[in-house]
């Protein structure tokens, strides 16, 4: 419970003679790919980022057109030129049909160049937007998402998916709009030139799709291979670093490196299968490329022996033909990509489509001055609809009263200081702050009433004065002193090398749980909130240092209404109120010794304790 709680790779656009052949026929090609459930849903919400960037969309649509034009065009001139050489000597025009190709040649290696570097800056201000609005929806989705949702798959999700996006359907989808329209006009260039040439490159396209298929049928499952294994080993490899002092404190390290041995062997088996099969790919196609060239020469030499085509239009369609067989030997590759792509982007819609925690009610008021008198009326609330975790809870408080809550893990003590601070809302009954039901209350200023010590501590990354200063961070540095002082965190703190200035994070190792609780109070002092909440809050101190705190506490509880969540009952036995709680129930409640008098559930725990 939450208060307890690639290298990028530039995908050519086409495939001419003196540009690089789209794709590499390796593992991007037959990766296992996640597909989409609704790609046609995904794809429109998709489009709806990519148009808060339509001007800058619609300059890179008119650069793909221009750069499919002179790609189409530019082997037409050349085999218009040969013909003038054949039936005319006049340099001058031959010169004027050079300078034309060698100019489209270069304006459309501009045009490239342009297109390339206006697509990645509108893709990243896209990515940028998507971001923004994804981490921006994760700040504003209920605790009960986050709940049931690992940190892991949220983060891949924010990270990943929205990188995935930028670098494949960006350079893909441009890219699969270059080769279709090379493709098709090429395909009508051709059958205008001639027909019996156009069907001589068409009778590669089968070929093409047969070799690709059967390639691809024995690289995906060697690919699923190698995917499953890698996983293995990232696992191992997460939990070896993260577990490396149990490994050791066991004498581990042997078995792990043999276990670690074991499956990078297998990796590496897989591996070398898949990258063997996809490495045929290439191979094979150039052999049906050069099939083509092979059947567009014996055709082309029977029709000019024959009069029906000249030396210049075969030479134009031996460049049609390379430029046709690249583009759609890459074509499948570019889909899998975009539905891999879509995929993330169908998780990332997915979290965007969630209900967000309930807004504020259109006549919600300020919390103002509150005295820190709390009320449960009746209050039951359950985690999963229909299983209660409490039932029926009703108490009262008032101002300036420190309350225990004591009971078994489970029972449902943080349960109620988690309702309280309005992290979740009941499910019946009601939750009165200073005479008004919680609900009634903006929900920002009601938990800024609040100064919270978790159990599970949170340091965030930044210096110490920085984690102190969380709640206010507009509090100097000799009140960041005084609060670290009250919570007997000062000592510790000084020790280090740079003091209030010692960089520390969340995963860091550097403090002690015990420190990182100093540190929490500290915060928490700071905070200056009317009402305390302190859930296990020694849980993880020496008994020195939990005499410190204890010491703290009291004087941070001083005037404040207090709520204390504690299993070492030792702590809290001066509380005004002790609460037992018991399977979602308050079955005792009263002062330490009125407890200890009725000899009832609290004594026996508080005699266990002490035997």
């Amino acid at each position: 419970m939450p208060i307890n709680d690639r290298p990028t790779v530039t995908i050519p656009s086409m495939n001419r003679p003196g540009r690089p052949a789209m794709g590499s026929g390796g593992m991007g090609r037959f990766a296992p790919h996640e597909k989409p459930k609704d790609v046609g849903g995904t794809f429109r919400k998709l489009l709806q980022f990519y148009m808060k960037e339509s001007k800058s969309l619609l300059i890179v649509i008119v650069l793909i057109v221009l750069d499919i034009l002179i790609t189409v065009t530019a082997p037409y001139l050349m085999g218009r030129a040969i013909d003038l050489m054949k039936t005319s000597f006049s340099l001058s025009l031959i010169e004027i049909f050079v300078i034309a190709i060698a100019a489209m040649y270069l304006v459309d290696g501009g045009i490239n160049v342009l297109q390339g570097v206006l697509m990645n800056k509108t893709t990243q201000k896209i990515v940028r937007r998507m971001r923004a609005t994804l981490f921006d929806k994760l700040q504003k989705l209920p605790l009960t998402y986050h709940d049931t949702h690992t940190h892991g798959e949220l983060m891949s999700r924010l990270t990943n998916d929205v990188d995935n996006i930028s670098v494949t359907i960006a350079q893909s989808t441009t890219s699969l709009i270059g080769a279709v329209g090379t493709i098709i006009g090429s395909v009508v260039i051709m059958f205008v030139l001639n027909v019996y040439l156009a069907l001589a490159v068409l009778v590669t396209v089968p070929l093409i799709f047969i070799v690709t298929k059967i390639v691809a049928k024995h690289s995906k499952e060697l690919f699923v291979g190698q995917q499953r294994e890698l996983g293995k080993l990232n696992g191992l490899i997460e939990e070896s670093i993260s577990g490396q002092k149990m490994v050791k404190a066991f004498n581990m390290e042997e078995a792990r490196t043999e276990q670690f041995d074991k499956i990078n062997a297998e990796l590496r088996k897989n591996s070398v299968k898949a990258q063997i099969w996809s490495g045929v790919l290439m191979p094979m196609m150039n052999v049906i490329t050069n099939f083509g060239y092979v059947l567009v020469g014996i055709v082309g030499g029977v029709l000019a022996v024959n009069g029906m085509t000249s030396v210049g239009t075969i030479t134009s369609f031996t460049v049609y033909s390379r430029q046709f067989t690249g583009p759609l030997n890459n074509i499948a590759g570019m889909f899998n990509n975009l539905q891999s792509a879509l995929a993330g982007a169908e998780r990332i819609f997915e979290i965007l489509a969630e209900d967000e925690e309930p807004a504020d009610s259109s006549d919600a008021i300020e919390m103002k001055e509150p005295k820190g008198e709390v009320r449960f009326d009746g209050v039951s609330f359950a985690y999963v609809p229909g299983i209660n975790v409490l039932h029926d809870v009703s108490f009262s408080v008032i101002p300036g009263q420190k309350i225990a809550l004591v009971g078994p893990t489970g029972a449902g003590k943080t349960t109620i200081v988690n309702l309280l601070t309005r992290f979740y809302d009941v499910s019946s009954g009601e939750v009165v702050l200073d005479d008004k039901d919680i609900r009634d209350y903006k929900r920002d200023s009601l938990r800024s009433t609040f100064s919270v010590v978790l159990q599970d501590t949170c340091l965030f990354t930044g210096t110490i004065a920085d984690n102190i200063r969380y709640g206010r961070p507009e509090a100097s540095e000799v009140e960041v002193e005084e609060a670290a002082r009250v919570a007997g965190a000062d000592e510790f703190i000084k020790r280090l090398k740079d003091g209030y200035n010692t960089i520390v994070s969340g995963e860091s190792d550097t403090l002690s749980q015990g420190q990182r609780q100093l540190l929490a109070i500290a915060r928490a002092v700071l905070c200056r909130a009317p009402i305390l909440i302190l859930d296990e809050a020694t849980s993880s101190v020496d008994t020195r240092t939990e005499l410190s705190i204890q010491k703290a506490m009291l004087e941070l509880s001083e005037g404040r209404t207090s709520f204390v969540i504690a299993h070492r009952l030792s702590t809290i036995k001066d509380a005004d109120v002790i609460m037992v709680v018991m399977d979602g129930r308050i079955v005792e409640s009263g002062s330490h010794n009125e407890l200890m008098r009725e000899n009832g559930v609290y004594a026996r725990m508080y005699n266990s304790q002490f035997e």
